[in-house]
């Protein structure tokens, strides 16, 4: 059993929107696949990634080291204690040698993506979706067929009116959403109070409303947009800030009712460790934890900061992994926390989940495709395909 070669490749997400800070124009994804000589279904089974959205692709360092780590190795090093499958945890730290302490977004995002591949063809192997393979693993096999997720949406674009975002986000309730995330930052104070206003006027009683500024905010406007959107009662205000400007954080915390979420930023246990001890966040007021795995090592260190975050008093239905996309779900329904979010025709074939996927009051129902189950998503398929042929 070997892994007998890892392929990267850059693909642009060739997308026009923006949040309070940046546009996406010039924004790429590293498509990673992982090919082995196992052999499922009559064809060599493979793994594949991508580095999620809203960072950009980062293959020189795969192939300078951390691939090159992995096929040098003795293939029996890669494989689990039965010998009948790739272990995750060995991989990773075969990357992880002669690598400086510290430094975690260099390599964080890199690592996560090949290790989130190798993944995918561990569960294909096994012939098991990823989330009941991690079920297994990491809950006791405790499994779920549905997720909780939410919308994000609101974007800015050249001459969108109040009646544009009130019509996007018609669309995404009536798809099935029960709660919408838009942007906030992009604009000023009262411009963007009028938006938050129209958005809330046409939510159906249960719907829920949540805020993302995109870490734009210094100390002043920070507060002063927390005083202005408390009145609102949003399900939370996401990023506010800078995720590692812990006073700051605690400052808004301290200042702001309703819960705040951020984390997507963040790239190791550590500053995950960091922020719940000195950002001000709390469990006890819901506020949620929203870190990428594959932008944060992968799956293994993620299991490894859920359970740290769970010796600090933080459960599991407060952690929603940020992305959008079916590495995220399959994560969200396999370790069991709060949900997921969507982001639906926005980012390309990157955005969004399986073609057949259905969504009833708010919940996504998962399907039984063995690993991350990509191949019900013909169009990003097709770019992962390309790459392993």
């Amino acid at each position: 059993m070997r892994i007998v070669d890892i392929r990267e490749c850059a693909i642009p997400l060739k997308s026009s929107i923006s949040n309070s800070s940046f546009d996406f124009s010039e924004m790429t994804t590293s498509v990673v696949a992982v090919l082995t000589d196992v052999v499922r279904d009559g064809e060599a089974v493979a793994g594949f990634a991508f580095n999620s959205t809203g960072r950009y692709a980062c293959g020189a360092a795969m192939r300078a080291r951390f691939i090159p780590r992995i096929l040098r190795a003795d293939p029996q090093s890669l494989l689990d204690e039965t010998g009948q499958n790739f272990d995750p945890e060995r991989i990773l730290g075969l990357m992880m040698q002669r690598e400086k302490s510290g430094g975690h977004s260099e390599r964080s995002i890199a690592i996560g993506t090949i290790e989130v591949a190798i993944w995918d063809a561990v569960a294909k192997i096994a012939g098991r979706p990823l989330h009941r393979l991690l079920a297994e693993r990491y809950t006791g096999g405790k499994l779920v067929t549905k997720v909780f997720c939410y919308v994000g949406g609101g974007w800015y674009f050249p001459g969108q009116t109040v009646q544009d975002l009130q019509g996007e986000m018609r669309r995404h309730l009536d798809a099935g959403y029960t709660m919408v995330k838009m942007k906030v930052g992009g604009l000023p104070l009262a411009e963007d109070m009028r938006r938050v206003e129209a958005v809330k006027s046409i939510l159906p009683k249960g719907a829920q409303l949540a805020v993302d500024a995109n870490s734009k905010f210094g100390r002043d406007e920070a507060l002063a947009y927390a005083a202005a959107l408390a009145p609102f009662e949003l399900r939370w205000l996401e990023e506010p800030c800078d995720p590692l400007d812990f006073a700051l954080l605690a400052e808004i915390a301290g200042s702001y009712a309703p819960p705040l979420a951020t984390g997507e930023n963040l790239f190791s246990t550590q500053d995950v460790e960091n922020l719940v001890r000195f950002g001000g966040l709390r469990p006890d007021r819901n506020d949620v934890i929203q870190i990428d795995p594959p932008q944060a090592y992968g799956i293994v260190q993620y299991a490894r900061t859920i359970a740290m975050l769970g010796r600090r008093g933080w459960p599991r239905d407060a952690l929603f992994p940020h992305g959008g996309n079916q590495m995220s779900l399959a994560i969200a329904a396999g370790f069991g926390l709060g949900g997921a979010e969507s982001y639906p025709g926005v980012f390309g074939a990157f955005g969004g989940f399986a073609d057949d996927a259905m969504l009833n009051d708010g919940y996504l129902t998962l399907s039984d495709r063995p690993g991350i189950g990509f191949e019900g998503q013909a169009a990003l398929y097709s770019i992962m395909r390309e790459l392993a042929a």
